[in-house]
This record gives structure tokens, sequence and C-alpha cells, in this order.
């Protein structure tokens, strides 16, 4: 469903997962856990794993202990690693290039801060056109009540729901859990989904005499398949962007 033309496949972007961004934040250790099992699922599927990581001379100096990808989470050498300063992952990066490099056209997101880089990049992969699922359980951020934000588990929340509802023409968004998460592109989950419906569909609308034809000569078939079913076939759905 996504806009950009040829860019069948999904990737995943762990952002600014780094011991300064992420210590002392609501279910740290589980939100790291849950990165990792997707890092695995996606590297047994062959699904890019996107590595982001921010610097700026206030606490995030390059190089600095705080800067380091926390010590749970292990890169790959094999998995690219993007520096950014700005919120936006795209923004002044080589993040679109590679991308386009393995044809992504759909990101699966995690990382850090849900009210900064995480809600930047969700719009600005939006706008490029990309297909963006958010991994509810599987962000996080800190606590900035002292500026008068909300606290930070209200803040995951109401990230978690307006982006579960966002939408754009030719675009598809959405919020998960880490055990939802499907790496296939999405046109081919909802091609797959939508010939579910058209099989389910059929059955009802079959005359009911011959659903009781079909049933007497089910029990007789050699091939211990549904005589009625023999030579069926459904067409694959085909959606337009």
């Amino acid at each position: 469903m996504t806009t950009l033309p040829n860019r069948p496949c999904t990737a995943l972007i762990v952002i600014d997962v780094q011991n300064g961004v992420v210590d002392g934040t609501p279910s740290r250790d589980g939100v790291v856990a849950n990165i990792n099992t997707l890092v695995g699922q996606a590297r047994a599927q062959d699904v890019p794993v996107i590595w982001v990581q921010h610097s700026d001379p206030d606490g995030l100096a390059r190089g600095s202990a705080e800067w380091e990808l926390v010590p749970e989470l292990v890169r790959g050498d094999s998995e690219p690693l993007v520096h950014k300063n700005y919120g936006d992952s795209f923004e002044a990066t080589d993040l679109e290039a590679l991308l386009a490099e393995r044809e992504v056209g759909r990101l699966i997101v995690t990382g850090a801060e849900s009210d900064a880089c995480i809600r930047s990049t969700l719009h600005g992969a939006f706008t490029r056109g990309y297909d963006v699922t958010l991994v509810g359980d599987a962000h996080t951020t800190g606590d900035k009540t002292e500026w008068g934000a909300p606290p930070p588990e209200a803040v995951i929340a109401h990230t978690n729901l307006y982006w579960r509802y966002h939408s754009a023409p030719g675009r598809t968004a959405g919020t998960v859990d880490t055990a939802d998460v499907n790496f296939a592109p999405v046109s081919a989950t909802l091609n797959a989904l939508q010939h579910e419906v058209v099989v389910a569909d059929w059955r009802v609308r079959e005359p009911r005499d011959r659903r009781a034809a079909r049933r007497g000569a089910d029990a007789d078939h050699p091939s211990g398949k549904a005589a009625g079913d023999l030579g069926r076939e459904v067409a694959p759905v085909q959606f337009g962007q």
C-alpha cells in the first residue's frame, strides 16, 4: 500500500535506544527486551534491521557512555547504523538511501523517545510515502512533567492511540504489540485477509441445495477432499494504490 514504487519489503527501525536516552524511562527493561525479540525475528526472516543513533552536545556527545547503545542490544556487523542530529531520522541522514537500496516501503518502528524522535520519524516516514507501523510496547520516553508534559506513561499511551488511527491516501499506519508484529508487506497481508473474506462470503452465499448435494458427494469421494471444492479456485484480489 505504500505510495513508493517498487518497494515491496519491510524493515525494522531501532531508534535511539541509547544509555542516556532510555535510562530511567518507564518499562525500560521490558521495552529493550521486546526490541531484542523483534531484532531476532527480523534477522531470522532476512528482514533488514536499521539502527539509528542520536548525538548532540547536550548530554549525548558522540563517543560518550551516554551516547552508546544499551548493552543488551548488539548491532550486527552488516546492519546499517544511521547517525542523526535531528528528531526525524530522515533529516540530514542516509536513511532514505539505505531503505531505497533495500526496496523497503514499510517500516516497523521501535525505540525512543515516544514524544520526540519516535513521533518525528513516524511522521517523516509517512509523509515520504512509507507504510509505518509503531510497536506499542517497544518504545518509551523520559519524564518531562517539570516542563508541563503529561506523565511518560500517558505520553506513550497517547502516541499508541493516535498512531493507531492515523491515515492518508495510499498509505497505512497503525500500532501493534510485539507479539502481533508481521514483517510481511502490508499489501500481501491485506490480500491474504481479503482472500479469506471472499472464500467465507462464497460459503455463506452458496445455495442451500447445492451445499446439501456437495455434502453428500464429499462422504464418498475417493480423494478425501470435498468434491464440491475440487478445481475451485478464488482469484487473488488486486489492490490499487
